[in-house]
């Protein structure tokens, strides 16, 4: 979606022409007709709702559009203004037109506001339309610009953070729309790297005879049932200060999970392709990082596997040693993601020492059990750390909710002959799914999971995405970000 900027009483070609209106206030210069129908269909102005009217304008018959920002002063306009762009996207992607503008003109938006209007927009554009050979012409998306008149001067510069961003979300949709036999975890690099051509970012690969050499067990042991091999894929932004110690994104990338020799029930299964929706979320963080230029030294690391059974493939009662030297009783392959993450934790704290780590993983649908589908789980070592990703995400609109974690929880995953295994009670599995990952926490670093497989994908059209990929994580994180080292 191109977003253009045009001087105030500027003229656009669009056919669809918006304006922006606060609650239960009309523009008075609107055409009198307009005004009337608008009052008619009981239009009011409300966050998010839209009327559309046919008015001549400069000698040719458009349509006009309102779309309500609220009531003045009340509630947070950043977020009515972001609903306001998402649903003018909506309604408009595929309506026929090719431009939309929108004309700012005594909607009184700041740089802030204008901006979320625009993500909103964006974001709610992006389509994964790439393997459809046939549509009616009235289910394919049309829009591709948005003329925007009269926007607050220097708007260029935020919406130029803001563009950098809605990339890196879209990275993440489109790594985690796309079907397993795509995207495996040699593909998962290699798309990584064509993206990230130019940015400055540096990617360093593990192939599985070095991550064998290192004595990364846990995760090779999920990888040995698939004929697609491991790889650990790290990624590097050094905008900060040189020599300061980065803060680290772990990223669980199964990108596709049977659950292995614990075979998951065939129904939904096809769903397990967004398993990588963890790893998804990091690569798509530092892109957006990398086109912004954050000022920040953050470095990310993927652990990705394929989970499937074959005469190869890990059983229940075996036996893994970690990178740490820890060794885990696999009690159930299907709870294979922490095995993943584990190794990927110890690996980057002990080659960059980091001074906070947050790891992101589909990791269990006990989560989806407790929040259904409207928070991430939240899990930490660290209350300061804690506060400012949950700060992000309310922010964001990507919230957490943080769980309990201690020793009681750290017994049920104690083992009778390792030391531990690799799932408790059916009671808690979240919980008891953070613990197992905390053990592999060295030096007290502080350290957060967020369970995000509840919001990775979602059935219905939401807050800025339709049906499909959400993109979860990557706007928390770029805040999080913003907030704790930009400042």
């Amino acid at each position: 979606m191109k977003i253009q900027f045009l001087d105030a009483g500027a003229k656009s070609d669009a056919g669809i022409l918006v304006h922006l209106v606060n609650q239960d206030a009309v523009p008075a210069q609107l055409e009198a007709v307009l005004v009337e129908a608008a009052s008619q269909s009981r239009f009011t102005g409300k966050t998010g709702q839209l009327f559309e009217g046919f008015a001549e304008r400069d000698g040719r018959v458009r349509r006009v559009v309102l779309a309500g920002l609220g009531e003045a002063g009340v509630g947070d306009r950043v977020v009515a203004a972001e609903k306001a762009g998402v649903a003018l996207v909506a309604k408009y992607l595929t309506s026929g037109e090719t431009v939309l503008a929108i004309d700012l003109d005594g909607a009184g938006l700041s740089q802030e506001e204008t901006t979320a209007l625009l993500l909103g927009a964006r974001l709610r554009a992006w389509r994964f339309d790439a393997y459809r050979t046939k549509q009616s012409d009235d289910s394919k998306p049309s829009l591709q610009q948005i003329d925007v008149l009269g926007a607050p001067e220097g708007i260029q510069a935020h919406w130029g953070d803001a563009e950098a961003l809605a990339r890196g979300v879209e990275f993440t949709r489109e790594l985690v729309t796309e079907p397993a036999n795509v995207i495996y975890p040699e593909s998962f690099v290699e798309r990584a790297r064509a993206r990230y051509e130019g940015t400055g970012l540096e990617v360093r690969v593990l192939d599985e005879n070095e991550m064998a050499d290192l004595g990364m067990g846990s995760l090779l042991g999920v990888a040995q049932g698939s004929a697609r091999p491991a790889r650990l894929l790290v990624i590097e932004w050094k905008g900060g200060e040189a020599g300061t110690k980065p803060i680290a994104f772990v990223g669980k990338g199964v990108t596709f999970d049977t659950g292995g020799i614990s075979i998951k029930p065939a129904a939904g299964m096809e769903d397990m392709k967004w398993d990588m929706g963890g790893a998804g979320a990091v690569a798509g963080t530092m892109l957006a990082l990398a086109l912004r230029k954050a000022k920040a030294n953050v470095v990310a690391v993927c652990g990705l596997v394929e989970n499937m059974p074959d005469g190869k493939a890990q059983r229940p009662g075996d036996v893994v040693t970690s990178l740490s030297g820890q060794t885990i009783e696999v009690i159930n392959t299907d709870a294979e993601g922490r095995l993943v993450l584990c190794d990927a934790l110890t690996w980057v704290q002990r080659e960059f020492a980091p001074t906070r780590i947050v790891d992101l993983a589909t990791l269990t649908g006990a989560i989806i059990g407790s929040l259904a589908h409207e928070y991430a789980g939240l899990f930490s070592n660290d209350d300061v750390l804690a506060a400012d990703l949950t700060a992000a995400g309310a922010a964001t609109g990507e919230p957490l909710w943080r769980f309990p974690m201690g020793p009681a929880y750290d017994k049920m995953i104690d083992s009778p002959i390792a030391d531990m295994k690799n799932v408790g009670s059916r009671f808690g599995g979240s919980i008891t799914a953070a613990q197992f990952l905390k053990r592999f926490i060295e030096n007290d670093t502080p350290w957060a999971h967020l369970d995000i497989a509840g919001t990775v994908w979602a059935d219905k059209p939401g807050a800025t995405w339709d049906k499909g990929a959400t993109g979860f994580g990557v706007r928390l994180l770029d805040r999080f970000v913003r907030n704790t080292i930009e400042g």
